[in-house]
């Protein structure tokens, strides 16, 4: 084989090379009970990961309500009793994400298997949710921080997913995601111009509709809200005592400073406030 020849197919191999996919990492969804889902080229790979901590759902103050819609649709689905896919969704910080992730740590032994997938992946989704199609397991596919902007057509994956495509997503597949927007998508007072009232009844336009109509596919929708003073502070004692520190008025009051200074009172502001506080050797 000629020099030049061998020249082009190395040249040819190094064009090819990005498109090939990673290289496969072997799961066992018996031992493995979470894992992450990578696209690439040639569709994606699933790579099992370890959950990063070991939040229970009983360390989430003040989300009771949204616990328990959750669970009962949870373990619904791993009994294969009809269950929907849920959007948690509000302010930031107020236990979304600890929710769901704590999900895993409760939930593992009945059966779940959580496998997260980025916005940016979405375009794959038909493709994990088909290869999940024959499993004995049962999944909750979640993305974190959902949102897309007015010219993102990765929409349109999710909504085939959830409602749209002709077969549907198999019966041991829910979706879970969490979004900081109720209808996933920017609202603009634009959208709004084409709304009209029609025999007394108001009508949206196609632009309204077609934001409204993705959220609408979640069969549950579970809202979070900053919390009030009462239920900050009951947070902020939870974790400081979890965290071996005593809850004692001087951190009562350094609690309700730390809110003020961060202009909010959620579960995230509560940790973190625990932890410089116990961290802090003064306060030992």
């Amino acid at each position: 084989m000629d020099e030049r020849l061998n020249e082009r197919l190395a040249n040819l191999l190094d064009r090819l090379e990005p498109l090939l996919p990673p290289e496969s990492v072997p799961i066992d969804w018996h031992s493995d009970v979470a894992a992450l889902w990578e696209r690439h080229a040639l569709g994606g790979r699933l790579v099992p990961v370890v959950p990063r901590d070991t939040l229970q759902l009983s360390a989430l103050v003040g989300i009771d309500r949204q616990k328990r819609a959750l669970v009962d649709n949870t373990r619904a689905f791993l009994a294969g009793r009809p269950a929907n896919h849920v959007l948690l969704w509000g302010a930031r910080g107020t236990g979304k994400s600890s929710v769901v992730r704590a999900l895993i740590n409760d939930l593992a032994a009945e059966g779940l298997r959580l496998i997260q997938v980025d916005r940016h992946d979405l375009g794959s989704l038909p493709t994990l949710v088909n290869r999940l199609r024959d499993s004995e397991y049962r999944f909750v596919v979640y993305c974190d921080d959902l949102s897309f902007e007015s010219n993102d057509d990765a929409y349109k994956a999710l909504k085939s997913v959830l409602d749209g495509a002709l077969t549907g997503p198999p019966d041991n597949v829910l979706l879970y995601a969490t979004s900081n927007r109720r209808h996933l998508m920017p609202e603009s007072s634009a959208d709004n111009q084409e709304t009209h009232i029609e025999n007394g009844e108001l009508h949206h336009g196609d632009a309204v509709e077609e934001k409204i109509s993705l959220s609408d596919r979640f069969g549950l929708w579970l809202s979070f809200y900053p919390f009030n003073q009462e239920t900050y502070l009951e947070a902020c004692g939870w974790w400081v005592e979890q965290l071996g520190g005593t809850f004692d008025e001087a951190a009562r009051e350094a609690a309700h400073r730390h809110a003020i200074a961060r202009g909010v009172r959620s579960g995230r502001a509560a940790w973190q406030f625990a932890a410089g506080w116990v961290g802090d050797p003064s306060h030992g």
